[in-house]
């Protein structure tokens, strides 16, 4: 067996009973890899069911006949064939190479709606480059650490067997079989920065040092390994840190040097899926847990932001300004929903006699039919008795008694019979408005 072949028999057969959807372009790589796949499934040494993904990004014009060519390819071998036509338009300040990239793995993981191993082509000249491409972007270990072998994707798996695979020993492989393939004719623009170390820098490195490919490589693997030795302080750190799924006790984070809460932010938002926050926004995060107790500040981060408030440091999303939002209910129904703004879910109101509803968090008094209600998020500062207070105060102060933080304060829904505030929904109901035994009430719950 060839190479080649073991190498992508002892790949694949980690995972039995998984359907493979093979990356397919056309090119020489996928070209081998999707040959070298039909020749163990053709002698029975992968049996897992297999889908060929060609992406027609519609970019080159050669598009249409490099789909024709994998039509082709695959009707020769007898494998089913799924093309994905995707749109790719050029954004400022991203890469049209990355943004492509982005759309084709999406594709390759739409294929099946159950768990698939996705296989690319890629090998260690690959690798290289991206080693390099990560060095020149002042890329950290994990960047370094370049591709993976396998990493889980969602519900699938990405398999990457060749990556130590040479460039020269597949263009070998091909010659052996007597393969044609497609050649993409902007693998030679020196526009984009991979094609100029494929073909200007790395063939001057390897004149100089002929095992360079292997030596950068080596150093991606020792990358991995150390950002897997990250991973695991960051995991205890996050242990003794964490203080919900979203958030972070402030004093045991004041405990870590800035090295260890760098790793740990970073660590803490990738859970997240967040963009990583660059070294300012790490070290102004770090400056801002020692912020006077009365203080609120607020880091952005990739989309996201780190809020601080009391001692706790909270993971939001950017907010929108919801403080023209009203709604007028129609209670006219036994049962009506509304979906609140920005994400913020929906509320769930029953007219009910008896407390015979399941999942309420509130009970409200029913209004009556002359009374108009309505849902905002503004609110004019009313004095208000809540149901588990003695004395009444202002609204502002009995949210800041709550430990509510400052900005889900502005997301929260007052609910209003006319122009009388009644409950802050989820929170608290006005003891006017307190249901009492057997009386008509109005059930409400909040499903974000």
């Amino acid at each position: 067996m060839h190479l080649i072949e073991s190498t992508l028999f002892n790949s694949v057969s980690q995972y039995p009973d998984m359907p493979l959807v093979i990356a397919y372009s056309g090119g020489v790589d996928s070209q081998v890899l999707l040959h070298a796949l039909a020749i163990l499934n053709k002698k029975k040494r992968v049996l897992n069911p297999i889908v060929v993904c060609h992406v027609n990004h519609g970019i080159s014009q050669n598009s249409a006949a490099w789909q024709a060519f994998a039509e082709q390819a695959c009707s020769k071998l007898k494998l089913s064939l799924k093309i994905c036509q995707v749109n790719v338009q050029a954004q400022p300040q991203q890469s049209l190479e990355a943004l492509a990239r982005d759309a084709r793995y999406q594709a390759l993981q739409a294929i099946n709606t159950g768990p698939s191993l996705i296989i690319t082509g890629h090998h260690s000249d690959d690798q290289a480059e991206t080693f390099l491409l990560a060095l020149k972007r002042g890329s950290g270990l994990k960047g370094l650490s370049a591709m993976s072998s396998q990493t889980r994707q969602g519900k699938d798996v990405l398999l990457r067997p060749l990556l130590n695979i040479t460039r020269a020993q597949i263009l070998e492989y091909a010659q052996q079989l007597q393969l044609s393939w497609v050649e993409d004719e902007s693998n030679i623009d020196t526009c984009f920065d991979r094609n100029f170390l494929r073909n200007d820098i790395i063939p001057l490195l390897i004149n100089r040092w002929p095992s360079i490919v292997n030596t950068i490589n080596r150093s991606s693997d020792h990358c991995r390994e150390g950002q897997l030795l990250l991973d695991e302080l960051a995991a205890d750190d996050l242990n003794h840190c964490q203080y919900d799924s979203k958030s972070l006790s402030v004093e045991p984070l004041k405990q870590l040097s800035q090295s260890r809460f760098n790793n740990l932010i970073r660590y803490f938002l990738a859970q997240h899926q967040c963009l990583m926050p660059n070294t300012e926004q790490l070290a102004q995060s770090h400056l801002q847990l020692n912020a006077a107790n009365d203080k609120t500040p607020t880091v952005k981060v990739g989309e996201h932001y780190l809020r601080r408030y009391k001692g706790v440091l909270y993971l939001t999303t950017q907010f929108e300004d919801v403080s023209n939002w009203l709604v007028e209910l129609d209670l006219s129904d036994n049962e009506s929903f509304i979906e609140l703004p920005d994400h913020l879910g929906k509320l769930h109101f029953v007219k009910a006699v008896f407390d015979n509803v399941q999942k309420a968090t509130q009970r409200i008094v029913l209004p009556t039919k002359a009374q108009k209600v309505t849902l905002r998020f503004s609110h004019n500062n009313p004095s208000c008795l809540p149901d588990y207070r003695n004395h009444s105060r202002s609204l502002k102060k009995v949210l800041q008694e709550l430990n509510i933080p400052t900005w889900q304060r502005k997301r929260i829904p007052f609910l209003y019979y006319d122009d009388e505030f009644v409950a802050a929904i989820g929170f608290f109901v006005c003891q006017s408005y307190v249901v009492k035994e057997s009386q008509p009430s109005l059930h409400i719950s909040w499903d974000f």
